[in-house]
């Protein structure tokens, strides 16, 4: 489901994307703004990331081989990750340069029609309002009763966060860019649009660090979540002939696959027909509780009570 829902997301911000990138560098050149262009490039730059992200999806749908037993799953957190990285040099790098030259240059950059600059920045609005409407409808059944922040922080699956954030600081950036180019109008002052430019790198750098931070550390290797852990603990201490879990690990291989170890206790003098009959009412209830948990390895080991 996660997989499913986080491709119309992806594809529905990739064609808005691609539309607002193309209607901003149309402004840019006609107006002048360092607002647009800063913004246009931020749109080349998501429109890129979308395509890493579906480019993660389809290396991460590859069949398990020899070198790689546990297959490719991690490949949506190493796309989500390279994102992260375009998005923090090409976006907020690039806007912080833009910025500052028209700041220091305020005198040779002066806006032409800018009424056009502010029509397409209001259709882009209307544009990404839409890809980050899709975004969070394809996001809430995921996000359940935790807040998005917490969403954004525990989620295993890469794409959506991704995209919600991008979302975000796009329709920001865009109210900052309208800004930027409002006061530079009133003002007849290019420096504001510089200002609104510089905005908006810090913005992107904001969410670039962000998206950073959350993609190395589940590109690392994170485990199960306390709620899918509390379930695994009850799963296996409900099943028949396993008396307690004597310690659990768990580590996600993939967005929907989750890896379970753990060793159990059983009675003294169980046979290996009970042993055995227990791992696999154990390994059932796993699956039934949390459906991610899709390797599983349980260790049965006598009760010493320790």
């Amino acid at each position: 489901m996660s997989a499913e829902g986080s491709k119309k997301a992806i594809v529905a911000a990739l064609l808005a994307n691609a539309g607002i990138a193309a209607a901003k560098f149309v402004g840019f050149a006609i107006t002048g703004s360092s607002s647009m262009l800063a913004e246009g490039v931020h749109s080349v730059a998501d429109t890129s990331n979308q395509g890493l992200l579906l480019l993660g999806q389809n290396r991460a749908a590859k069949a398990a081989d020899k070198l790689h037993p546990f297959g490719y799953g991690r490949a949506r957190y190493f796309y989500s990750f390279v994102v992260a990285l375009v998005l923090f040099t090409l976006g907020s790098l690039f806007a912080l340069y833009e910025g500052y030259e028209k700041i220091t240059h305020a005198d040779d950059h002066a806006l032409t029609s800018p009424q056009v600059a502010v029509v397409i920045l209001v259709v882009a609005i209307g544009l990404e309002s839409y890809s980050f409407a899709t975004a969070y409808r394809e996001s809430k059944p995921l996000k359940g009763d935790a807040t998005w922040w917490q969403f954004i922080r525990n989620s295993r699956t890469p794409e959506l966060p991704v995209v919600l954030l991008e979302d975000t600081g796009a329709l920001i950036g865009l109210v900052l860019a309208l800004g930027g180019v409002g006061l530079t109008v009133i003002t007849d002052n290019a420096v504001w649009d510089g200002v609104g430019t510089v905005a908006i790198g810090v913005l992107l750098g904001i969410i670039a660090i962000v998206l950073i931070v959350e993609m190395k550390s589940l590109l690392i290797g994170e485990g199960a979540t306390e709620a899918e852990e509390t379930a695994i603990v009850g799963a296996l201490e409900s099943a028949a002939g396993v008396e307690r879990v004597i310690h659990l690990k768990s580590q996600y291989l993939g967005p929907d696959e989750l890896l379970v170890a753990a060793k159990i206790a059983i009675p003294s003098g169980s046979d290996a027909l009970h042993i055995a009959a227990a791992i696999d009412d154990a390994e059932s209830r796993i699956r039934e509780a949390v459906p991610q948990a899709r390797v599983i390895y349980l260790e049965p080991d006598i009760d010493r009570g320790v």
